[in-house]
């Protein structure tokens, strides 16, 4: 999971986010503690503290005195508005732009979707097949 370049701290508190976003961490569920993320991913204490201060600062989890971090109610819809939105300026924004370029319609991007949906279902679907024989 861990991944160079990109500070530890932030990659501990998208670990969570997405144990949320997922729901293996439900809302208002007890959140892993600074010592478990730190036990778990092998780190300093001090930078799982960081990453779980991270969310604490954007109200994704809270602290109840003397039992631990939680997983503050509204989170997941909170962070699935957030990511849809970083997702349309990383990729549909983009798209978009290459699309006017192309002389391309909505109703052929759709087309186009729609087609490579299908392509990458059939081949996720063929390799199932072949591992379940």
């Amino acid at each position: 999971m861990i991944e160079e370049g990109r500070a530890l701290f932030l990659q501990i508190a998208e670990s969570v986010e997405d144990s949320i976003v997922e729901g293996s961490l439900p809302e208002e569920g007890q959140a892993p503690s600074t010592n478990e993320l730190a036990a778990f991913y092998r780190i300093n204490p001090a930078t799982a503290a960081k990453g779980v201060a991270v969310l604490v600062d954007r109200g994704v989890i809270y602290k109840r005195r003397g039992i631990g971090m939680f997983v503050a109610e509204g989170a997941r819809e909170r962070l699935l508005a957030e990511r849809r939105t970083a997702f349309a300026d990383r990729f549909v924004e983009p798209l978009l732009g290459e699309a006017r370029k192309l002389g391309l319609s909505p109703d052929d991007i759709s087309t186009l979707i729609r087609e490579r949906s299908a392509r990458a279902r059939d081949a996720a679907s063929a390799t199932t097949e072949g591992t379940t024989r």
